[in-house]
């Protein structure tokens, strides 16, 4: 696979934004239901929660059974259990099975990417066609982010909650379909040599753990926009469409600026792009709360995915650059194992913290916190070499 959009990266790229958008409009969809139903923000918080529990206990088995596997055989499950957990929600809309939805569709799109990952990181040549590829591939999410909570907010407004998650249901059997005619690669025998104790080594490593506490943060910026613009919508007034709307803005200035990423990678120093993408999204936080208009929150959401955008191509680059090659499916692992526990422990932090100091408090707590960690990313710029 060349740096280029081939042929096949484009239909894996397919396949991962039918899948994530599942995930997607059924972690918009979900809490509204939730909330609509009563339940209380901490209660939310739990709720989206669970979309990433399950991968911070599934990323490593998946990355070795990708490893052992390949590419289509993950693919596949992760395709049964999307369309599981989505299915579920149709048939009992209820909080208990919303829950279960979250974990089967969460841990199914998690396993999903570190096949992806994997696939498309053994294929790059060098450095430049690192950040091409993962630019390429780091749209699909992006675009999913806007399918899923889009449609699923027009399924809602004008058909109901039932509706919507059996049109998230059908999203995985799409993407299975662009996924299958994938030609796999040969199984790398020193994966063998390294079976399961090995990949905590990689944690000890000063640049991967300044790598890993970037992403964290960078990570939390996600999830409270994906918490707080449900709530503050909610709180307005605003309909489920718009809510799914100004999130899908978001997804669409990702996609867009990753687009671009390919063309120009081979100009572009890593830590250069996530230390600016991290100023950004400080100053941008700092203002968002003081946004009471759909129409400015969608211009700020527009701007927040342009900086947040360029980040996790970058971020995989990165990650390639300084583990060792025979370790890349379990340094994957890791960071989504990190990144995913963020994920469990932040929205329930998010839902505490926003009845204790308000919402806003929460948008200008994660925006310092990324302020002041632009300078690991600086730090990103030292040796490269495994």
């Amino acid at each position: 696979m060349a740096g280029g959009l081939s042929p096949e990266l484009a239909r894996l790229i397919a396949g991962q934004i039918f899948l994530h958008a599942c995930m997607a409009g059924t972690r918009m969809a979900a809490p509204l239901l939730a909330l609509r139903q009563g339940y209380s923000e901490a209660a939310v918080g739990v709720l989206l929660a669970l979309y990433a529990l399950t991968q911070v206990f599934l990323a490593l088995p998946a990355g070795r059974f990708a490893d052992r596997h390949g590419l289509k055989r993950p693919m596949t499950l992760s395709v049964i259990a999307a369309t599981l957990g989505a299915g579920l929600a149709v048939a009992f809309p209820v909080f208990p099975v919303l829950c279960a939805s979250a974990l089967l569709t969460g841990g199914a799109t998690g396993a999903a990417s570190i096949a992806l990952q994997r696939h498309v990181g053994r294929a790059a040549e060098n450095p430049t066609q690192l950040k091409q590829v993962f630019s390429w591939l780091a749209i699909g999410p992006a675009v999913s982010n806007f399918i899923g909570p889009f449609f699923a907010g027009l399924m809602i407004d004008h058909a109901g909650f039932r509706p919507a998650f059996l049109l998230m249901a059908a999203f995985p059997l799409v993407g299975w379909f662009w996924v299958q005619s994938t030609k796999e690669l040969p199984p790398e025998a020193r994966t063998a040599s390294h079976p399961h104790g090995p990949a905590w080594n990689l944690v000890r490593e000063p640049m991967f753990r300044r790598l890993l506490l970037v992403n964290w943060l960078l990570a939390s910026c996600w999830d409270v926009h994906t918490f707080v613009v449900p709530v503050l919508g909610h709180e307005r007034g605003m309909s489920a469409s718009v809510i799914g709307t100004i999130l899908g803005g978001f997804a669409v200035a990702a996609a867009l600026v990753r687009v671009l990423l390919p063309m120009i990678a081979a100009y572009l120093k890593e830590w250069a792009l996530i230390s600016g993408a991290m100023a950004a999204t400080a100053v941008l936080f700092a203002i968002y709360p003081f946004l009471h208009s759909a129409l400015a929150m969608g211009l700020c959401s527009v701007l927040l995915g342009v900086a947040l955008g360029t980040v996790q191509p970058m971020i995989m680059s990165t990650l390639h650059q300084i583990t060792p090659e025979a370790r890349h499916g379990e340094a994957i692992a890791l960071r989504i194992m990190a990144i995913n526990a963020s994920s469990v422990a932040m929205p329930l932090l998010f839902g505490v913290a926003g009845a204790v100091i308000g919402i806003s408090g929460v948008f200008w707590a994660v925006g310092l916190a990324v302020g002041a960690g632009t300078r690991l990313a600086v730090g990103l710029k030292g040796d490269r070499t495994p």
